[in-house]
């Protein structure tokens, strides 16, 4: 990989790119490898915060990233963006943390918010950030990518 990123780095042109996204948005989505939120959304670098982690959910460290990505850096707009066969829809997590602690001898204090459909976790999700004390967003929408298909759709 570093060797990729020195070939990448070599072949750069344009220079420094401000820090605040030009398109004043931010993506909360999964960390699934299947994803790449950029070309699904039709971005470049430089046009939004992406803030990834297992299933895309809305955690305390989500609202902290966002209340940055509005408040220092002028994001307006949050795209909450699941996709099917996510890993955490259905998860068992009494079990998973069981494993966790069976194979590491420490159960992790964090909930691993599995959830049980995916869209009804994005409306969710939505709910939270529109309800949200800290962020400022003029828009708050939910989609899901289709992993097979790489079709974005709207969730109402």
């Amino acid at each position: 990989m570093l060797e990729s990123n020195a070939a990448w780095a070599g072949e750069r042109t344009g220079g420094a790119q401000p820090a605040p996204p030009t398109r004043q948005v931010a993506v909360v989505t999964c960390m699934d490898a299947r994803i790449d939120p950029l070309a699904a959304l039709g971005l470049r670098p430089g046009e939004a915060h992406v803030i990834r982690n297992a299933g895309g959910v809305v955690t305390d460290d989500v609202l902290r990233s966002l209340a940055v990505s509005q408040h220092a850096l002028g994001t307006r707009e949050v795209l909450v963006l699941h996709h099917s066969r996510c890993g955490m829809e259905g998860l068992d997590e009494a079990g998973f943390l069981d494993g966790v602690e069976r194979a590491t001898g420490t159960r992790p204090p964090a909930d691993v918010r599995g959830f049980a459909d995916v869209e009804q976790d994005v409306r969710s999700a939505v709910r939270t950030l529109r309800e949200s004390p800290y962020l400022v967003s003029t828009e708050v929408r939910g989609a899901v990518y289709d992993v097979e298909t790489g079709a974005v759709r709207v969730v109402g």
